[in-house]
Protein backbone atom coordinates (compact mmCIF):
# COMPACT_ATOMS: atom_id res chain seq x y z
CA UNK A 1 0.00 0.00 0.00
CA UNK A 2 1.41 3.54 -0.99
CA UNK A 3 2.09 5.45 2.29
CA UNK A 4 -0.06 8.34 2.50
CA UNK A 5 -0.85 11.09 5.54
CA UNK A 6 -4.70 10.21 6.31
CA UNK A 7 -6.89 13.02 7.63
CA UNK A 8 -8.49 12.54 10.73
CA UNK A 9 -11.19 15.22 10.41
CA UNK A 10 -12.81 13.41 6.83
CA UNK A 11 -12.59 10.34 8.87
CA UNK A 12 -9.87 8.15 6.72
CA UNK A 13 -9.70 4.71 7.38
CA UNK A 14 -8.68 2.90 4.59
CA UNK A 15 -9.33 -1.12 4.27
CA UNK A 16 -6.36 -2.90 3.63
CA UNK A 17 -7.33 -6.35 3.33
CA UNK A 18 -7.92 -7.53 -0.53
CA UNK A 19 -9.76 -10.45 0.46
CA UNK A 20 -12.61 -8.42 2.19
CA UNK A 21 -12.23 -5.56 -0.77
CA UNK A 22 -12.84 -8.60 -3.17
CA UNK A 23 -15.75 -10.11 -1.06
CA UNK A 24 -17.51 -6.43 -1.51
CA UNK A 25 -16.95 -5.85 -4.77
CA UNK A 26 -18.64 -9.19 -5.59
CA UNK A 27 -21.78 -7.95 -3.96
CA UNK A 28 -22.00 -5.46 -7.27
CA UNK A 29 -21.21 -8.15 -10.05
CA UNK A 30 -23.89 -7.94 -13.15
CA UNK A 31 -24.61 -3.84 -12.54
CA UNK A 32 -23.37 -1.11 -14.59
CA UNK A 33 -23.98 2.43 -13.19
CA UNK A 34 -22.09 1.98 -9.79
CA UNK A 35 -21.21 5.05 -7.46
CA UNK A 36 -18.30 4.82 -5.22
CA UNK A 37 -18.13 7.16 -2.44
CA UNK A 38 -15.06 8.37 -0.92
CA UNK A 39 -12.78 5.60 -2.96
CA UNK A 40 -9.62 6.96 -0.75
CA UNK A 41 -6.72 5.45 -2.52
CA UNK A 42 -9.31 3.21 -5.33
CA UNK A 43 -8.71 0.38 -3.07
CA UNK A 44 -12.24 -0.89 -3.61
CA UNK A 45 -12.48 1.16 -7.12
CA UNK A 46 -9.67 -1.81 -8.99
CA UNK A 47 -12.30 -4.52 -8.00
CA UNK A 48 -15.29 -2.94 -9.06
CA UNK A 49 -14.33 -1.43 -12.19
CA UNK A 50 -13.67 -4.95 -13.26
CA UNK A 51 -17.53 -5.44 -13.92
CA UNK A 52 -18.68 -1.98 -13.95
CA UNK A 53 -19.06 -0.09 -17.38
CA UNK A 54 -20.01 3.11 -16.30
CA UNK A 55 -18.19 4.13 -12.53
CA UNK A 56 -18.16 7.45 -10.94
CA UNK A 57 -16.01 8.12 -7.97
CA UNK A 58 -16.86 11.16 -5.27
CA UNK A 59 -13.83 11.72 -2.80
CA UNK A 60 -13.51 15.35 -1.04
CA UNK A 61 -10.00 14.61 -0.49
CA UNK A 62 -7.49 16.45 -3.30
CA UNK A 63 -4.75 14.75 -2.73
CA UNK A 64 -6.61 11.06 -3.49
CA UNK A 65 -8.51 12.56 -6.33
CA UNK A 66 -4.59 13.52 -7.63
CA UNK A 67 -3.24 9.96 -7.06
CA UNK A 68 -6.79 8.25 -8.51
CA UNK A 69 -6.42 10.56 -12.06
CA UNK A 70 -3.25 9.06 -12.32
CA UNK A 71 -4.26 5.28 -11.97
CA UNK A 72 -7.90 5.73 -13.35
CA UNK A 73 -7.84 8.01 -16.40
CA UNK A 74 -10.81 6.83 -17.74
CA UNK A 75 -13.16 6.88 -15.04
CA UNK A 76 -15.54 10.23 -13.86
CA UNK A 77 -13.77 11.12 -10.49
CA UNK A 78 -15.81 13.99 -8.68
CA UNK A 79 -13.72 16.57 -6.35
CA UNK A 80 -16.67 17.01 -3.91
CA UNK A 81 -18.99 16.39 -0.72
CA UNK A 82 -20.74 13.97 -1.11
CA UNK A 83 -23.35 15.20 1.19
CA UNK A 84 -23.42 18.20 -1.41
CA UNK A 85 -24.51 16.10 -4.41
CA UNK A 86 -27.71 15.70 -5.82
CA UNK A 87 -27.10 12.23 -6.60
CA UNK A 88 -30.52 12.14 -9.11
CA UNK A 89 -28.16 14.05 -11.17
CA UNK A 90 -25.25 11.68 -11.38
CA UNK A 91 -26.67 8.41 -13.59
CA UNK A 92 -29.40 8.85 -16.33
CA UNK A 93 -30.54 5.38 -14.74
CA UNK A 94 -30.76 3.43 -11.89
CA UNK A 95 -27.62 3.23 -10.15
CA UNK A 96 -25.51 0.79 -7.18
CA UNK A 97 -24.25 2.42 -4.30
CA UNK A 98 -20.69 1.30 -2.74
CA UNK A 99 -18.30 3.09 0.32
CA UNK A 100 -16.42 2.18 2.94
CA UNK A 101 -17.99 4.90 4.69
CA UNK A 102 -16.58 7.53 7.13
CA UNK A 103 -18.10 6.86 10.77
CA UNK A 104 -18.74 10.18 11.04
CA UNK A 105 -21.22 11.06 7.91
CA UNK A 106 -22.99 7.62 7.44
CA UNK A 107 -26.01 8.39 9.30
CA UNK A 108 -26.24 11.43 6.69
CA UNK A 109 -25.56 9.47 3.72
CA UNK A 110 -28.23 7.03 4.66
CA UNK A 111 -30.76 9.63 4.62
CA UNK A 112 -29.36 10.73 1.03
CA UNK A 113 -30.07 7.66 0.03
CA UNK A 114 -33.36 7.77 0.72
CA UNK A 115 -33.83 10.62 -1.08
CA UNK A 116 -32.49 9.03 -4.04
CA UNK A 117 -34.52 6.06 -3.39
CA UNK A 118 -36.20 5.87 -6.76
CA UNK A 119 -32.98 5.45 -8.76
CA UNK A 120 -30.72 3.60 -6.05
CA UNK A 121 -31.64 -0.09 -6.87
CA UNK A 122 -28.84 -1.86 -4.47
CA UNK A 123 -26.15 -0.26 -1.91
CA UNK A 124 -23.28 -1.81 -0.33
CA UNK A 125 -21.81 0.04 2.81
CA UNK A 126 -18.94 -1.05 5.21
CA UNK A 127 -19.87 1.06 8.32
CA UNK A 128 -19.26 1.23 12.14
CA UNK A 129 -20.72 -1.91 13.14
CA UNK A 130 -23.63 -0.26 15.56
CA UNK A 131 -24.68 1.64 12.51
CA UNK A 132 -24.86 -1.95 10.59
CA UNK A 133 -26.96 -3.73 13.08
CA UNK A 134 -29.18 -0.42 13.50
CA UNK A 135 -30.03 -0.66 9.91
CA UNK A 136 -30.68 -4.03 9.88
CA UNK A 137 -32.63 -4.44 13.53
CA UNK A 138 -36.00 -5.84 13.52
CA UNK A 139 -38.69 -4.54 15.92
CA UNK A 140 -38.94 -5.12 19.44
CA UNK A 141 -34.97 -4.81 19.81
CA UNK A 142 -33.27 -1.93 21.42
CA UNK A 143 -31.33 -1.37 17.81
CA UNK A 144 -34.44 -0.88 16.42
CA UNK A 145 -34.47 3.24 15.42
CA UNK A 146 -35.08 5.51 12.84
CA UNK A 147 -33.16 4.59 10.41
CA UNK A 148 -34.10 0.79 11.00
CA UNK A 149 -37.58 1.69 9.88
CA UNK A 150 -36.92 4.48 6.91
CA UNK A 151 -34.23 2.30 5.54
CA UNK A 152 -36.03 -1.62 5.84
CA UNK A 153 -39.52 0.19 4.78
CA UNK A 154 -37.88 1.04 0.91
CA UNK A 155 -34.98 -1.53 0.97
CA UNK A 156 -34.47 -5.21 1.65
CA UNK A 157 -31.62 -4.88 3.81
CA UNK A 158 -28.82 -8.14 5.39
CA UNK A 159 -26.23 -8.22 7.28
CA UNK A 160 -23.01 -9.75 5.77
CA UNK A 161 -20.17 -9.58 8.01
CA UNK A 162 -17.85 -8.01 10.63
CA UNK A 163 -14.34 -6.46 9.83
CA UNK A 164 -12.12 -6.39 12.17
CA UNK A 165 -10.50 -3.11 12.91
CA UNK A 166 -6.67 -4.30 12.15
CA UNK A 167 -8.16 -4.61 8.49
CA UNK A 168 -7.85 -0.84 8.12
CA UNK A 169 -5.59 1.87 8.37
CA UNK A 170 -5.55 4.20 10.21
CA UNK A 171 -6.80 1.03 13.17
CA UNK A 172 -10.30 2.57 14.11
CA UNK A 173 -11.37 1.97 17.68
CA UNK A 174 -14.60 0.32 16.55
CA UNK A 175 -15.49 -2.25 14.63
CA UNK A 176 -16.76 -2.44 11.40
CA UNK A 177 -19.46 -4.41 9.15
CA UNK A 178 -20.76 -5.04 5.61
CA UNK A 179 -24.56 -4.51 4.73
CA UNK A 180 -26.08 -4.30 1.81
CA UNK A 181 -29.68 -3.28 0.60
CA UNK A 182 -31.89 -3.97 -2.46
CA UNK A 183 -34.27 -2.07 -3.48
CA UNK A 184 -37.54 -3.33 -3.09
CA UNK A 185 -41.30 -2.98 -4.67
CA UNK A 186 -42.63 -0.03 -2.54
CA UNK A 187 -42.98 3.58 -4.28
CA UNK A 188 -46.06 5.23 -3.44
CA UNK A 189 -46.67 4.02 0.56
CA UNK A 190 -49.81 6.84 0.26
CA UNK A 191 -47.79 9.97 2.05
CA UNK A 192 -44.15 11.94 0.90
CA UNK A 193 -41.26 10.36 2.39
CA UNK A 194 -40.87 14.11 4.39
CA UNK A 195 -44.32 13.37 5.62
CA UNK A 196 -43.24 9.50 6.99
CA UNK A 197 -40.02 10.73 8.36
CA UNK A 198 -41.46 13.28 10.79
CA UNK A 199 -44.19 10.62 12.20
CA UNK A 200 -41.31 8.14 12.41
CA UNK A 201 -39.02 10.69 14.02
CA UNK A 202 -41.23 11.75 16.44
CA UNK A 203 -42.40 7.81 17.54
CA UNK A 204 -38.92 7.21 18.56
CA UNK A 205 -38.68 10.98 20.41
CA UNK A 206 -38.09 9.32 23.36
CA UNK A 207 -38.47 5.32 23.32
CA UNK A 208 -39.24 4.59 26.67
CA UNK A 209 -42.83 6.80 26.66
CA UNK A 210 -45.58 4.68 24.30
CA UNK A 211 -46.72 6.33 21.17
CA UNK A 212 -49.57 7.86 22.52
CA UNK A 213 -47.09 10.43 24.74
CA UNK A 214 -44.79 10.39 22.01
CA UNK A 215 -47.23 11.93 19.22
CA UNK A 216 -48.99 13.97 21.62
CA UNK A 217 -47.45 17.27 19.70
CA UNK A 218 -49.58 16.77 16.93
CA UNK A 219 -52.67 17.12 18.74
CA UNK A 220 -54.08 13.83 17.42
CA UNK A 221 -57.71 13.06 17.95
CA UNK A 222 -58.90 10.83 21.15
CA UNK A 223 -61.06 9.16 19.22
CA UNK A 224 -57.99 7.90 17.22
CA UNK A 225 -55.28 7.84 20.05
CA UNK A 226 -57.38 5.54 21.98
CA UNK A 227 -56.21 3.03 19.38
CA UNK A 228 -54.60 0.23 21.05
CA UNK A 229 -51.44 0.67 18.61
CA UNK A 230 -50.94 3.81 20.90
CA UNK A 231 -49.93 2.20 24.13
CA UNK A 232 -47.24 0.63 22.41
CA UNK A 233 -43.63 2.18 21.92
CA UNK A 234 -42.41 3.08 19.22
CA UNK A 235 -39.82 0.20 18.95
CA UNK A 236 -42.83 -2.36 18.91
CA UNK A 237 -44.24 -1.17 16.02
CA UNK A 238 -42.99 -2.92 12.14
CA UNK A 239 -42.62 -1.31 8.79
CA UNK A 240 -46.33 -1.85 8.18
CA UNK A 241 -47.42 -0.07 10.88
CA UNK A 242 -45.65 2.69 10.57
CA UNK A 243 -46.86 3.05 6.71
CA UNK A 244 -50.69 2.61 8.37
CA UNK A 245 -49.96 5.44 11.27
CA UNK A 246 -48.68 7.70 8.95
CA UNK A 247 -51.38 7.12 6.46
CA UNK A 248 -54.29 7.77 8.84
CA UNK A 249 -52.61 10.62 10.22
CA UNK A 250 -51.76 12.30 7.19
CA UNK A 251 -55.87 11.93 6.99
CA UNK A 252 -56.19 13.50 9.99
CA UNK A 253 -54.44 16.79 9.73
CA UNK A 254 -55.30 17.68 5.94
Amino acid sequence: MIKFQTKKKLGQHFLINETIAKSISNTFEGRNNILEIGPGMGFLTKYIIKGASNLILVEIDSDCIKYLNKIHRDIKIINEDILKINLNNLFNNKFSVISNLPYNISSQVFFKILESRDKVDHFTFMVQKEVGERICSKPKKKTYGILSVLIQIYFDVQYLFDVDSKEFHPQPRVISCVIKGNRNKRSNIGVSFSFLKNIVKNSFRNRRKTLRNSLKNLNLPEDFTSKKMFSKRAEQLDLDDFIWLSKKIKLLIQ
